[in-house]
């Protein structure tokens, strides 16, 4: 009789435990609200599969693309906060909530953030019949041809607009916007000469800057990439302090449990610090990185959202 009254005491302090004290005991997804390809995605799965082994449970990706990512984020901000439905997400993620009239979302309100998984620095990459060397000499050129020359990016909002305005206030300088419906066409144009520049993610120029087929000018970020060693930042080429780059994070519902937040930021940050990841990813220009706290990642978002609010309004960017 002992026995099994002391068997309903186990049984029913397991089941009065809080959900966080048990977790996780299913499975987990992280949502990726983009098609596979890019830069999201292959980071998220990199994480994925050591953070099965790390949990003791399967952690698979799901993409769900749609009306520019809102659909798969939209799922991710509407799922229970416990923890088994998660976001692998860019800072677009931010920006898209401020430009678009109806998101469906809020960065901050609806999502804790748990950690970067790494940032890619932007880099200025021109045509090579441009007749300008350095960002200094581009800017003189910008300046005698005020609203002439154009810029290339993957839409109204994207992080190529985003870097494009922001060096533009910085420089003093007006150029023509020509967005296109994606990334890898508007490189193609920048290649053929249609549109003489655009500020790309070192990850995908890289390539195309080894060819021959672009000319780097300098990178967005304060230090210089180790992808790139020899092109100058921004804040040496005379724009002190321009800072901008590109970053993924993963996030979770507001509400989620902290204790279940600071468990899934522990084992990403020692994921993402692996020397395998950083020389996988390093070679193609992108830094893995993870914050310290998610608290820390959630001040990250707040202070990122708060820049794209001031600029899109300062710039009057809307979503196409």
């Amino acid at each position: 009789m002992k026995k099994w009254i002391a068997l309903v005491a186990a049984i029913l302090a397991v089941n009065s435990a809080p959900a966080s004290a048990q977790y996780p005991n299913r499975t987990i997804r992280i949502v990726v609200p983009l098609a596979a390809g890019g830069n999201v995605d292959p980071i998220a799965r990199a994480v994925a599969e050591p953070l099965s082994k790390a949990l003791g449970q399967q952690v698979i990706v799901e993409n769900r693309p749609g009306a520019a990512a809102l659909v798969g984020t939209q799922l991710v901000a509407k799922a229970p906060p416990d923890g088994y439905t998660l976001l692998a997400h860019a800072n677009t993620f931010a920006s898209a909530a401020v430009i678009n009239a109806n998101p469906g979302y809020d960065p901050v309100k609806d999502f804790a953030g748990i950690s970067l998984t790494c940032r890619i620095p932007m880099v200025m990459v021109v045509h090579p019949g441009v007749p300008a060397q350095t960002a200094q000499e581009f800017i003189a050129l910008l300046k005698s041809k005020p609203g002439e020359l154009a810029y290339a990016t993957s839409g109204n909002g994207s992080t190529g607009h985003i870097a494009a305005e922001l060096f533009s206030r910085a420089a003093g300088v007006k150029m023509l916007h020509v967005p296109y419906k994606g990334n890898s066409q508007s490189l193609v144009d920048v290649m053929a000469g249609q549109v003489p520049m655009m500020f790309d993610q070192v990850s995908t120029s890289i390539q195309h800057v080894a060819s021959g087929k672009l000319r780097p000018l300098a990178v967005t970020t304060m230090t210089r990439s180790v992808s790139l060693p020899n092109v100058p930042t921004l804040d040496e080429a005379g724009l002190k302090g321009f800072e901008d780059s590109t970053w993924n994070g993963l996030f979770a519902p507001a509400g989620t449990p902290p204790e279940i937040l600071a468990r899934l930021q522990q084992e990403v940050a020692k994921i993402v610090r692996s020397p395998e990841l950083q020389k996988r990813f390093g070679e193609r220009g992108i830094e893995m990185l993870a914050s310290n706290s998610p608290a820390e990642f959630g001040d990250y978002v707040r202070n990122e959202t708060a820049r794209y609010v001031k600029l899109a309004r300062e710039a009057n960017i809307k979503a196409d």
